[in-house]
């Protein structure tokens, strides 16, 4: 480690594929962002795609995943057992390129310190997380890899041609490398796959500052969805992805009887399209009625450019009256953490993290376990038709989320770690 790196006013550069969406990666290190300026420190990013502050931002469109000379590298890389020479050449010019702009990046903004966000720990992009192992390698630069995803937690990582380049850098041993991992068996799996010892920082919310309660300007929300008065509006504020488990809200809302319109908050994203066609055609089959509202569903309030109004997610979850989570798997799980935030009862599969490291702090959910059950049914009307219960149980949870997961605890360990990195501590 750098035995010269100050610990005061640090210029930080955040590196990711992207910072330009609700996802979970983009938000969790605005979080980041903003707990580290407050401790003094400035923050510039680089990225594909970047809706940060220009003046503070480096953006190189072959860094994010979805461009199409890296969507091509990764569709070859992980549906072959032996790789084409030409593929080779293709990755190495690509991570040379990256590099370089990386140490633009550095120079540009005299950055300090590295904090990586997700671009070392699941190979969406090999050819940005060779170039950041190389620049790590060769300059000793500080640099914190913080990991929500590992890929032996994706399948469709598992065939591939590349294993070469995932042993390198997914994530890389370093001296200058210090690692942060979202749950502990993360830290688990990465100590015991790759020598790894890594820090576990949760994902966050600001339960130090509560949300203010609804305001006039979401007030149409409802009526925007074309949501009844009479009909429950139930929010599934994640993307449509496979390991989101949304057949199980379908499912859920059917066998409760009530009137309810399940409202999905994001996009399908980076895995297609053909898992939001299932859940229309499942919807459909189970007489459920599905409304997809990532179009005015932002990050922040603004409009559309035909004059729509575009809500946030405080608006939406402000204004649902449930919130289902019946993920099969999760890095964490920030829509468990949102819901919390926001005082809203939810529904939540048993999946592994919420079972290992979120339930045994006490939390109360509608739960259930791989399947809906009668008993998971009743305990959702009486919620539904008690406020008095909900309050109770809302207020719980925020208690506990403002003692394990706020602003507070993060600053604590990210000023623990900078000092690790700064050599005060050893």
């Amino acid at each position: 480690m750098s035995g010269h790196l100050p610990t005061q006013n640090l210029n930080l550069g955040f590196v990711s594929m992207r910072f330009n969406s609700t996802d979970g990666v983009s938000l969790e290190s605005s979080k980041w962002c903003q707990v580290l300026t407050e401790l003094g420190h400035s923050c510039f990013y680089f990225a594909g795609q970047c809706d940060r502050p220009a003046e503070r931002s480096y953006v190189v469109p072959e860094a994010h995943f979805d461009h199409p000379e890296i969507l091509d590298i990764t569709r070859i890389a992980f549906s072959n057992r032996i790789r084409p020479p030409v593929l080779t050449m293709r990755i190495r010019d690509l991570a040379g390129y990256l590099k370089e702009h990386l140490i633009k990046f550095i120079q540009k903004y005299d950055i300090h310190v590295l904090l990586v966000e997700n671009a070392l720990s699941i190979p969406m992009n090999l050819p940005l997380a060779l170039a950041l192992t190389e620049l790590i390698a060769e300059s000793g630069i500080p640099t914190i890899a913080h990991h929500h995803d590992l890929f032996w937690e994706r399948k469709r990582y598992l065939v591939n041609c590349v294993w070469d380049y995932i042993n390198m850098a997914y994530p890389p041993r370093l001296p200058s490398l210090v690692h942060v991992v979202i749950n502990s068996s993360a830290a688990n799996q990465l100590s015991h796959r790759r020598g790894i010892a890594a820090y576990v920082i949760p994902n966050v919310m600001n339960f130090d500052q509560p949300p203010p309660p609804p305001d006039e300007y979401s007030a149409s929300l409802r009526a925007d969805l074309g949501i009844a008065d009479y009909e429950y509006f139930f929010l599934q504020p994640t993307r449509v992805v496979r390991r989101k488990g949304i057949e199980h809200s379908i499912e859920f809302i059917r066998r409760l009887g009530l009137p309810a319109r399940l409202v999905i908050s994001h996009a399908s994203g980076d895995e297609g399209d053909e898992y939001a066609q299932h859940l229309f055609t499942y919807a459909e089959l189970m007489n459920v009625k599905l409304i997809m509202a990532d179009q005015i569903v932002g990050e922040r309030r603004g409009n559309l450019p035909d004059g729509r109004k575009i809500y946030s997610l405080f608006d939406v979850y402000s204004r649902c009256d449930l919130v289902t989570y019946p993920s099969l798997l999760e890095g964490f799980g920030n829509a468990f953490l949102e819901a919390i935030y926001y005082k809203r009862p939810l529904l939540v599969n048993n999946y592994t993290i919420y079972s290992i490291d979120i339930k045994p702090k006490g939390f109360r959910a509608i739960e259930f376990d791989g399947f809906i059950t009668e008993k998971t049914l009743q305990q959702a009307r009486e919620l539904l038709e008690n406020p008095a219960l909900v309050e109770e149980m809302t207020e719980h949870n925020y208690r506990l989320g403002r003692r394990y997961y706020s602003y507070r605890m993060l600053a604590s360990q990210l000023k623990g770690i900078l000092h690790v990195l700064s050599g005060e501590v050893e």
